[in-house]
């Protein structure tokens, strides 16, 4: 294991979902067939996050949900620069975009070709990225230095399986907002 990742606690960033920190004690990882992590960071704050974005889009405009490209981005950007980055200093690193299954529309060159777009139209540089081909990937980054690890993972279908799956899934409906102290509802 990297000196980047060594006696420091492992952080697992599932489909759907983003992770910010600041916290030099950790890094976060996740494992992604079609699907694309985007690594935002800002190094000379040492701030940064992980997300991982099953779909570029949703049918029916996508909603507001962290399945979907462009409210993931949002929400990583919006996430880091709460923590205290500043969009000067904003960086990228982007993993995945495979192409999962011979039989399937090819999920993982819309995804690569969204982030690659969005970053573009964002101004943020793509400092490295590993996507496309045949192969899942896992992934490590540590969000205070931009440090990225990858390795290859031996294709499973069972991968291949939950992605398809996961894609076709209907978003879940937004939680009710919870009220605040005692406010009563009319």
């Amino acid at each position: 294991m990297s000196s980047a990742f060594t006696n420091k606690k492992n952080v697992t960033v599932l489909q759907g979902d983003y992770r910010v920190s600041k916290n030099t004690g950790e890094y976060f990882s996740t494992v992604l067939g079609s699907c694309i992590a985007a690594c935002i960071y800002d190094e000379k704050n040492g701030v940064g996050g992980m997300n991982h974005f099953l779909l570029a889009h949703g049918g029916n405009g996508g909603g507001a949900n962290a399945r979907y490209g462009v409210h993931a981005m949002e929400l990583l950007i919006n996430g880091v620069m709460k923590q205290g980055a500043e969009r000067r200093n904003l960086k990228a690193k982007v993993f995945g975009g495979a192409k999962m299954s011979v039989n399937l529309a090819d999920i993982g060159a819309k995804n690569t070709a969204f982030i690659q777009s969005f970053l573009r139209d964002e101004g943020i540089p793509c400092i490295s990225s590993s996507v496309g081909g045949t192969s899942a990937r896992r992934v490590r980054f540590d969000p205070t230095s931009g440090s990225a690890q990858q390795t290859r993972v031996q294709n499973d279908q069972s991968l291949a399986d939950m992605e398809q799956a996961a894609a076709v899934r209907p978003a879940p409906a937004p939680k009710p907002a919870e009220p605040a102290g005692d406010v009563m509802l009319f």
